[in-house]
């Protein structure tokens, strides 16, 4: 990437990674430097991996939502698109067809933008039954399998279901929810994120 007289990185030459999620992504609750993608873009920067982040979390949003956000969010060039929807989708009972072809849209389109996808994977409450709680985990699996995703296989490794780092509403994550969820996603980021800084700048 270009190196300015002082060392630093040109601007130009930081990588944007736009995070397209929902309430989970926005840090609903919380103001939005508490929100994981914030605290991830810290990270990175705190192991000389700086990034610019876009937090495209909305709450409430669907896979359809985010689809829809998308073609204005590639326009701004991202190098990494993180990927963490779906729930709401569980949550409303939505066929897992639309859900699974949605987010394959969504992976089809970044890439095709130039973008690199990391899917985050999601899991319903048990009381949806198991069969649908089952399909819906391993939607996630498959669509990383099938188009070689970088995966998280559940955002809310370690957090869903403990009650200090949830809410109230049992749902959505406290600060220190979030900052978990930021450990995972910087561990999954970190080796994308330093093979783009080490390419020659393509941007």
């Amino acid at each position: 990437p270009a190196v300015r007289a002082d060392g630093n990185l040109a601007r130009e030459a930081i990588p944007t990674v736009v995070f397209l999620g929902d309430s989970l992504t926005a840090g609903l609750g919380l103001g939005e430097e508490e929100a994981f993608p914030a605290l991830v873009g810290r990270a990175l920067a705190e192991r000389g991996l700086p990034i610019r982040v876009v937090n495209a979390g909305v709450s409430g949003d669907t896979t359809a939502g985010g689809l829809a956000r998308l073609d204005w969010l590639l326009s701004q060039r991202p190098a990494v698109l993180l990927v963490a929807l779906g729930a709401n989708d569980g949550l409303r009972g939505q066929p897992l067809e639309s859900i699974e072809s949605t987010l394959a849209e969504i992976v089809r389109r970044a890439r095709e933008a130039g973008a690199r996808v990391v899917l985050a994977g999601m899991k319903m409450p048990p009381n949806y039954g198991p069969e649908y709680t089952r399909d819906f985990e391993q939607l996630y699996a498959r669509l990383a399998r099938e188009n070689e995703l970088p995966f998280l296989p559940f955002l809310l490794e370690g957090v869903a279901t403990v009650p200090e780092l949830n809410q109230a509403d049992g749902i959505h994550p406290t600060a220190a929810g979030q900052r978990r969820i930021a450990e995972l996603v910087t561990r999954e980021l970190e080796p994308l994120v330093r093979g783009l800084l080490a390419e020659p700048l393509r941007r």
